[in-house]
């Protein structure tokens, strides 16, 4: 028997977040979930008049691949999988990780080169910019490992993140946005170190409700791209390419990150040497789901956590670009909440947020007791 929690997420997919129309052609990505929910996916496609087509994938034939990966044969997918993203109008990549550290040992040039072909020529080109697309992880036990959670918890806690009231939260956040669109100067501070000021002047900032990722509750921007000097330092884990980060610090001169540590730095700068974009930074945004309170290792998660930011080296999105290009985007996670030492945010020099609260009247519509 198909759970109804199942169905009510397929569903919210299909109407509410890609919102499929008749005769429209959706790319199902299928990767380590539940047969049961893609087929979901697929009839509530069919029930609105959409066209469903299914890829399906699975994390270790996917590190096979990269072990084994050459520049003809990613280039050779690239060429497959731009084609295929190009017929349709909207995109699911529903995303399982039974174990997420699968690509802990491929080098990391084998995963470079996925980046540079498959994730640049497919999803970065095409997928962002050209289809109504809808990523989101599936409750393995390996996520409930991570958040120190029994898998039944878990699932109850995923099920109530996912299928939030999103067009209450996204009515709620359009002050937030335009308050945003009229500012120049932010200043984040934080605990430990963290001081850093930067300019988001004339860059559009962007409401995620639901729409466009699952779970979901932040709104972003963009720095411009010279304007970041200071200190952040990240209190929350990161997981990227397989390797776990703690304890992650940069400093900025002028934009460009000149100095990075964490608990593995040499991976790190590996990562930030991907290309010269990479040391600038292509996202600001600011979390709030009510029911995202602690890391759990999962960007998704972890960047909607209420009373967070998130600082993106690397590529920046259309909707809010400042020009900056990378083949990475790596979201980095700095809550503000009592229990990590609190920290605030200021707009133009005025406090907007402290210690994860918003303090001024317009945005406390955002703040958890609000949208629970």
């Amino acid at each position: 028997m198909l759970d109804p929690r199942v169905d009510k997420l397929a569903s919210l997919l299909i109407r509410y977040s890609c919102a499929v129309k008749k005769g429209e052609k959706i790319l199902i990505e299928a990767i380590d979930v539940p047969e049961d929910f893609t087929a979901a996916l697929i009839r509530h496609t069919s029930d609105v008049g959409g066209i469903p087509l299914v890829m399906l994938k699975s994390n270790r034939i996917d590190r096979a691949l990269m072990l084994a990966g050459t520049k003809t044969q990613w280039e050779t997918v690239a060429k497959l999988e731009k084609r295929q993203m190009q017929s349709v109008q909207c995109y699911i990549g529903a995303r399982g990780k039974p174990n997420v550290s699968e690509l802990s040992d491929v080098p990391g040039p084998q995963q470079k080169l996925y980046e540079n072909t498959v994730w640049k020529k497919v999803h970065r080109d095409v997928r962002i910019p050209g289809t109504r697309w809808c990523v989101l992880r599936w409750p393995h036990p390996s996520m409930a490992q991570m958040a120190e959670m029994s898998t039944s918890a878990f699932e109850d806690f995923y099920f109530k993140v996912c299928t939030l009231d999103y067009a209450k939260m996204s009515k709620a956040m359009q002050p937030l946005k335009k308050l945003m669109e009229r500012t120049d100067k932010v200043r984040l501070k934080g605990p430990s170190d963290t001081d850093l000021t930067f300019s988001i002047k004339n860059i559009p900032a962007v409401c995620c409700d639901g729409r466009v990722n699952i779970p979901d509750g932040e709104v972003f921007t963009a720095p411009v791209r010279d304007s970041v000097n200071g200190v952040i330092h990240f209190n929350c884990p990161t997981l990227y390419r397989g390797t776990t980060h703690t304890d992650v610090r940069l400093v900025f001169r002028n934009g460009k990150i000149v100095e990075a540590t964490s608990s593995e730095t040499r991976q790190l700068n590996e990562v930030f040497d991907t290309d010269p974009g990479a040391r600038y930074v292509g996202e600001f945004a600011i979390g709030f789901n009510p029911h995202c309170t602690k890391p759990m290792k999962d960007i998704l998660f972890d960047e909607k956590i209420a009373g967070s930011i998130h600082f993106t080296p690397g590529m920046c999105y259309k909707e809010a670009s400042n020009g900056n290009k990378s083949a990475i985007h790596w979201d980095l996670v700095m809550r503000q909440t009592p229990e990590v030492g609190g920290g605030e945010i200021y707009f133009d020099g005025h406090l907007i947020r402290k210690s994860g609260e918003f303090v001024i009247s317009e945005l406390k519509g955002l703040n958890p007791n609000r949208l629970k």
